[in-house]
């Protein structure tokens, strides 16, 4: 009987195997298709993460730029003391033939004072070996104080680089946030690193105005005029600070700072819900004519 039970187990496997490998595929076509039909990536790559890749990828550079001068200069310099040396030996070497030539010839012709012209001898060879000593002194110390700037160079490159790192990742950070009072607490971390950076007064003065700090704006906005009179951001800032303060003529005098400068602010002039306050004023009114009769 158990025989029987599973022999009919095995006949109904046979029979049941074409239809599940049919359905398998099935399966396995229209995984297929899928993967034909797509038209874009499954993912987009992290701009972030590539922006870092490449930041890592050009200190690894400098660091082996640096490690190529410092073998270069290290090299030079062996060489000029073996130059040195080589000078220096060829000079003593050539002396004392001469010495011993005009020893010979003063002995042939006569003088007997000897003892005068060897001390004489040695006098000048001891100048002259102190002379270029005393040259190839100066020629190594001129190649360490070389040595020494092209070290600090390669210092002062790499704190920037880390410096531009931290500021970069702040300024994204900072796009990230979408709370006023925390992307002021990026800007202000952004400031502690660079205190003149006037494109951080002037965003960190959008978003005071923002929180509906007229005063507090106007005042960032001084601040980054007092360090660059001719950033146009900050002007408009200020306009839009003296605005929702109700002072029109000075965000008139603010706007046509900006219209001097540039007129790529005017349509953002027009279509900013700050400035409509503006709109009826007949200064703003004639200032943007203007620009409009500059743009035809």
């Amino acid at each position: 009987m158990p025989g029987l039970l599973i022999k009919g187990l095995m006949l109904v496997l046979c029979c049941l195997s074409p239809w599940l490998y049919a359905a398998d595929a099935d399966k396995e076509q229209q995984a297929k298709q899928v993967v034909e039909n797509l038209k874009e990536p499954l993912y987009n790559p992290f701009v972030e993460r590539y922006v870092l890749d490449d930041l890592k990828t050009l200190r690894q550079e400098l660091a082996a730029q640096k490690a190529e001068i410092i073998q270069q200069i290290v090299d030079r310099e062996h060489n000029s003391v073996d130059r040195a040396v080589t000078y220096a030996t060829n000079t003593v070497t050539y002396f004392f033939y001469l010495i011993a030539a005009a020893t010979s010839i003063l002995v042939v012709v006569g003088w007997t004072s000897i003892r005068d012209i060897k001390e004489r001898v040695h006098s000048q060879a001891d100048e002259e070996i102190s002379r270029l000593v005393g040259e190839y002194e100066r020629r190594l110390h001129a190649i360490e104080s070389q040595l020494n700037q092209k070290t600090q160079d390669i210092e002062d490159n790499r704190e920037e680089i880390e410096l531009t790192q931290e500021r970069q990742s702040l300024w994204l950070r900072a796009a990230r946030e979408n709370n006023f009072h925390n992307k002021i607490a990026v800007y202000d971390q952004i400031l502690k690193l660079r205190r003149d950076d006037t494109e951080a007064l002037t965003y960190k003065a959008d978003a005071v105005l923002e929180l509906n700090e007229p005063q507090w704006a106007i005042n960032l906005c001084y601040q980054a005029l007092a360090i660059d009179p001719e950033n146009t951001h900050a002007f408009y800032q200020l306009a839009c600070a003296y605005t929702v303060l109700g002072m029109q003529e000075e965000a008139v005098n603010c706007l046509s700072e900006v219209l001097e400068r540039t007129d790529t602010y005017r349509e953002d002039i027009v279509n900013d819900p700050v400035m409509k306050p503006l709109h009826e004023n007949e200064r703003f009114q004639v200032l943007m004519g203007e620009a409009s009769q500059d743009v035809s």
